[in-house]
């Protein structure tokens, strides 16, 4: 009879568990599966992670009140004296590893693909800037700035009288948006010319920092047509908030006509760019800024 009670105990604690955590799973927000193919693999590394972490969270905390309840003194539960196990040591330990070992190698291989940006079929430069990002495609000679958009800046303005709501997109919308191709193996360069900036797209399964005076690679895949936003990760200023990130996704074919009608259009200087607010003209200065971010040797394009 006790052990059928505590058979009973532990069966309803693991019902009421497993019934809590699904509710959380059904109603909680899961990461984005995303449009390459590397986010996939993020997103199916991320829910087989958290499937064993929920699991061995099931086991632990039913195991945990089923004692509670089962195992308390004012039953005149006697409990166990005995001070050392080797079997119990072994099994705590052993375990522990064992899961470790099974989510390391998929976790390894997906890091191993996140770094390898070999064999790109075009590369586009990010330079992150106080409060916008230029973009530089190496190949087609094409160079623009991208900052939010007009009527979110209008719409962010105190006393502005424009209610967010009805703005498009509000502090998601940008003035020149990225656009790539489809079905292409692309490489980006991040670097910055005044502070740290983090560029990150949710969809395209990655974010990378863009470090003054450095590069980062990055690259990705885009299977799907479409527009995907994300905003700069890396607290930056007083406007970080206000440097949101727009790709459009198009065909290969619709690409190169947007290449051709740009005409290698070659970017303004950052001061000219209507949102910019970086340490020149915030200090009033006259010098031009550093030439850290444009004059970095593109010669790491060579390696792939």
């Amino acid at each position: 009879m006790k052990r059928t009670n505590e058979l009973i105990v532990a069966l309803a604690v693991l019902a009421v568990v497993t019934v809590i955590t699904w509710g959380l799973f059904a109603v909680g927000d899961n990461m984005p599966r995303g449009v390459t193919p590397f986010s996939k693999d993020v997103y199916h590394l991320h829910n087989t992670v958290l499937g064993i972490v929920t699991v061995i969270g099931i086991l632990v905390f039913t195991a945990m009140f089923t004692s509670v309840v089962v195992h308390r003194k004012s039953k005149g539960y006697e409990p166990a004296k005995f001070t050392h196990s080797t079997k119990a040591e072994i099994t705590w330990t052993t375990i522990p590893i064992l899961i470790l070992i099974v989510i390391a190698i998929p976790a390894t291989s997906v890091l191993i693909d996140m770094e390898d940006t070999g064999g790109a079929e075009m590369n586009v430069k990010i330079t992150g800037y106080q409060w916008l990002w230029k973009y530089d495609y190496i190949e087609d000679g094409i160079s623009f700035y991208s900052a939010l958009d007009r009527d979110s800046n209008r719409a962010r303005q105190i006393g502005s009288g424009i209610n967010p709501r009805d703005v498009d997109n509000y502090l998601l919308e940008v003035d020149n948006r990225l656009v790539l191709p489809t079905n292409t193996r692309i490489r980006f360069l991040l670097t910055a010319d005044d502070v740290i900036h983090s560029w990150w797209v949710p969809e395209l399964g990655w974010k990378r920092d863009a470090i003054p005076g450095m590069i980062n690679e990055a690259w990705t895949y885009i299977e799907e047509e479409g527009v995907y936003r994300g905003q700069c990760a890396e607290l930056c200023g007083k406007d970080h908030g206000f440097m949101p990130i727009v790709v459009e996704a198009v065909s290969p074919e619709e690409y190169r006509r947007w290449v051709e009608a740009q005409g290698g259009e070659v970017a303004m200087e950052p001061e000219e760019h209507p949102g910019f607010v970086g340490r020149d003209r915030a200090s009033g200065s006259d010098e031009q800024p550093e030439e850290s971010a444009e004059t970095i040797n593109i010669a790491v394009l060579e390696q792939g």
